[in-house]
């Protein structure tokens, strides 16, 4: 899991910029109130389908990384399978850093 994310979790949660819990999320995703939704990896079946189609429902971004307990530790509390963001500069720079920069290669000369 990537340690910046982690931190910017972490960052966030500070700020109260967090939502956590299943039903505290579904309530922000519906109230148009999330930026972003995180869900851990090992998340149920069940848990992972109901967040998928809440979100795409509503049009908000679903990024799926690190264990329960890592997101849960990340902000200082037990494990957490959901968080939803609820500020959209956290939820920006969240995404950014899940992304992977591309490679760059060396041109032989």
């Amino acid at each position: 899991m990537n340690p910046k994310l982690l931190n910017q979790l972490g960052l966030a949660m500070r700020a109260g910029k967090l939502v956590t819990g299943d039903e505290g999320v579904l309530k922000a995703i519906r109230s148009g109130e999330a930026k972003l939704v995180v869900m851990s990896t090992d998340a149920s079946a069940n848990t992972r389908k109901k967040f998928q189609d809440k979100c795409q429902f509503y049009g908000v971004p679903l990024m799926e990384t690190g264990t329960k307990f890592e997101l849960g530790r990340s902000i200082g509390k037990e494990m957490r399978v959901t968080i939803g963001v609820t500020d959209v500069g956290f939820a920006q720079m969240l995404q950014k850093s899940q992304e992977i920069p591309a490679e760059v290669k060396h041109i032989d000369q």
